[in-house]
């Protein structure tokens, strides 16, 4: 009688699960800035749109941090009021086998889209959108990027 080996089934490692005392989930944190942009891109407020998915602002402030994780049909709910489908949440979420070198400072991910949830990058492109003239509004685009350019090459020559 021949014995066979059974093998056990090897699944993937978890992408960088957090334990218990160590802070939010990289993934977490990922979602909640996700649903924080897009809350913002659509001028809601965290009050408004806890109201419409039955939170308080608090839990929803939670949530954008990271600090809470979102259930899934709370996920669900969410991304029905705010129109986009649940896998918006986790665009652009690094793959599991990237890692940073604490040594080395990267540009957070988070930090992007707290720059794109500013006031004044909310009104300045909602004022974008209110030009109804497709001619000026395409000179005023390349516009703010020919500024956006000198500024770049004026703080490298500077340097």
């Amino acid at each position: 009688m021949t014995s066979k080996t059974i093998s056990k089934s090897v699944l993937p490692p978890a992408h960088t699960l957090s334990r218990r005392g160590e802070g939010p989930n990289p993934i977490d944190i990922h979602v909640g800035a996700r649903l924080r942009l897009r809350r913002t891109l659509l001028g809601l407020s965290q009050e408004k749109l806890g109201e419409a998915v039955g939170i308080t602002f608090q839990q929803l402030q939670k949530y954008e941090r990271g600090s809470n994780r979102i259930s899934a049909s709370r996920l669900f709910n969410l991304s029905q009021v705010l129109g986009v489908p649940v896998s918006y949440f986790f665009e652009e979420l690094p793959p599991a086998d990237a890692v940073l070198v604490e040594d080395e400072p990267a540009a957070s991910e988070t930090d992007e889209f707290e720059s794109m949830a500013r006031r004044e990058t909310l009104e300045l492109v909602r004022a974008y959108y209110r030009i109804n003239d497709q001619s000026v509004r395409k000179r005023t685009f390349d516009l703010v990027k020919a500024l956006g350019g000198e500024v770049r090459e004026y703080a490298q020559a500077a340097e």
